[in-house]
């Protein structure tokens, strides 16, 4: 379709065979009701495969059977709590990013909070070293390119940050003002 100066109207096709698309490609990646985790099933695969260890060791070092079932259990339905506070966080943060009036800068503090209330530290500063890699740049001085996500409970990085060294103003000049002067006192050494 075209208008009075040759110029095609917008019709809004493309913007729909690109949500098709995209829904045809989540729809691919849906779980199905088969695929999801049940815990009886997991527990008894668990506890089986537990039994054939326990059967290996000799009978006084062996712990009684409620013993390991209990362990188990409590572990499996552990790993589904985990799960359950991760999904909702996840949920929580497509509900506000669905929001037709959501800001890309409303969304982005929305994660934070997110992140910030699930126990994650997010690190923008380059201060703390250790939890970022440099990856590129020359200078004397960093800047942070992504941050670093370390876990508040247990101390352990989440996601290494990333730095860029840059010069630093005022530092580059006198660096290289030093380098001159080092080489013109060199000279001057019989």
């Amino acid at each position: 379709m075209t208008t009075t100066n040759g110029r095609r109207k917008a019709t809004g096709l493309k913007q729909r065979k690109e949500a098709r698309a995209w829904e045809a490609e989540m729809e691919l990646r849906t779980y199905r009701p088969e695929q999801l985790l049940n815990p009886a099933e997991l527990l008894s695969r668990f506890t089986d495969r537990t039994r054939e260890l326990l059967d290996e060791l000799p009978a006084e070092q062996r712990p009684g059977s409620s013993e390991v079932t209990a362990a188990l259990r409590q572990a499996v339905l552990e790993a589904f709590r985990t799960r359950e506070e991760y999904v909702a966080r996840l949920v929580e943060t497509d509900a506000v990013a669905c929001t037709t009036e959501v800001s890309a800068k409303n969304l982005r503090r929305a994660i934070r909070g997110s992140l910030i209330d699930s126990g994650i530290r997010v690190l923008e500063s380059s201060e703390e070293r250790e939890h970022f890699v440099v990856v590129e740049g020359e200078g004397d001085g960093f800047e942070v390119m992504r941050p670093a996500y370390v876990d508040q409970a247990t101390g352990k990085l989440v996601l290494a940050g990333q730095l860029r060294r840059v010069h630093l103003p005022g530092r580059r000049n006198q660096t290289s003002t030093d380098t001159t002067q080092d080489a013109s006192a060199t000279e001057d050494k019989p």
